[in-house]
C-alpha cells in the first residue's frame, strides 16, 4: 500500500505544477502588496505564513481542478497532452478529491484569522472552482481568474486590519486588468489549438487586437496603482517599483511581437518579476 501511494507522488506533484510554480508566485506577490500596505509596513508573522501557505494551496487545487475540467481537452493540445489525467496515472475521481483536500487544508488556515476573512474565503473557493470551466461558456475566462486572483486583496486588508477600506478595491482592480493581461499571454500560446478545438480565451477575442488590448490592460494597471501610490501615501521606492514594472510590461510587448509560442510564454512568465518588482517598492518604501 506504502509503495503504492510512495510511485504516486510524482504524479500528484506533476498535477499541482509544483516543478513550475510560476501560478504560485503570480497569486502571492499581489497578496505580500496588500499585506504590506494594510499593515502599513509590519504584517502579523501568522497571516504571513497562513496566506503564503495558502496561496500556495489554493494555487495547487485549482491546478488539480483544472485538469479534471479539461480531461477531455487536454490531450488535443500539444502542451497539456502529458498530464497525468490525460495519461491515465491519476484518475478524475482522485484528481478531485486531492483538490478537495488542499481546499480543506486551505480553510483550516483561514479559521486561524477572524469572522470577515472566514467569510470571504467561500467567494475565493468559489471562484477557484468555477475558472476552469468559463472558459466553454465565455471568452473572458481570464478576467475570472483575475477575479479570482485579486479576491486575496479583500481577504489580505481583512485579516490585517478586520476591516475592509473602500481604497482596497483599487488595488483589485489593478490585480484584475495585470491578470487578464498576463493570461492573455498565456492563452495565446494555445490559440491555434483552442480554435479548433473550441476552447473560448481572450486571446481569440481580442485577435488582431491582442497586443494592442494587453498592452492598453498593461498601461491601465500602471495608472491604477500611481493612484494607489497616492491614496496610501507612498513614496519614491514605491513609484520607482511601478517604473520598473512599466518597463517589463514593454518587454513583454516586444517578446510577443511575432506572437510566437515561446515567446508569448516568456512574456507570461516574465510577470513574476513584475510582480516581484512592485513588492520591492513597497518594502523599501516602508523600511
Amino acid at each position: 500500500m506504502l509503495t503504492t501511494v510512495a510511485a504516486k507522488i510524482p504524479y500528484y506533484l506533476a498535477l499541482i505544477r509544483f516543478d513550475r510554480p510560476i501560478g504560485t508566485y503570480l497569486l502571492l506577490w499581489p497578496t505580500l502588496w496588500a499585506l504590506w500596505i494594510a499593515a502599513e509596513g509590519t504584517p502579523d508573522f501568522k497571516l504571513l505564513v497562513i496566506f503564503s501557505l495558502g496561496t500556495f494551496l489554493m494555487r495547487s487545487a485549482g491546478c488539480a481542478i483544472n485538469d479534471y475540467a479539461d480531461r477531455h481537452i487536454d490531450g488535443q493540445v500539444k502542451r497539456t497532452s502529458n498530464r497525468p489525467i490525460v495519461t491515465g496515472k491519476i484518475s478524475p475521481r482522485s484528481a478531485l478529491l486531492f483538490a478537495a483536500v488542499l481546499c480543506i487544508l486551505a480553510f483550516l488556515l483561514v479559521l486561524s484569522t477572524n469572522q470577515k476573512t472566514v467569510l470571504l474565503s467561500f467567494a475565493a473557493a468559489a471562484l477557484a472552482a468555477c475558472y476552469p470551466f468559463m472558459k466553454r461558456y465565455t471568452h473572458l475566462p481570464q478576467i475570472v481568474l483575475g477575479a479570482a486572483f485579486a479576491w486575496s486583496i479583500p481577504m489580505a486588508f481583512a485579516a490585517q486590519q478586520n476591516a475592509m477600506p473602500a481604497l482596497l478595491w483599487l488595488i483589485y482592480l489593478a490585480v484584475l486588468l495585470w491578470t487578464t493581461a498576463y493570461d492573455t499571454f498565456y492563452a495565446m500560446v494555445d490559440r491555434d489549438d483552442d480554435i479548433i478545438i473550441g476552447v473560448k480565451s481572450t486571446a481569440i477575442l481580442f485577435g488582431k487586437q491582442d497586443r494592442l488590448i494587453t498592452a492598453l490592460l498593461q498601461l491601465v494597471m500602471i495608472v491604477v496603482m500611481i493612484m494607489v501610490g497616492f491614496q496610501f501615501n507612498l513614496g519614491n521606492w514605491y513609484f520607482a517599483g511601478l517604473a520598473g514594472a512599466a518597463v517589463l510590461f514593454a518587454y513583454q510587448q516586444y517578446l510577443i511581437r511575432y506572437r510566437d509560442r515561446d515567446d508569448c510564454l516568456k512574456a507570461f512568465l516574465n510577470n513574476q518579476w513584475v510582480g516581484a518588482i512592485i513588492f520591492a517598492g513597497i518594502f523599501l518604501h516602508y523600511s
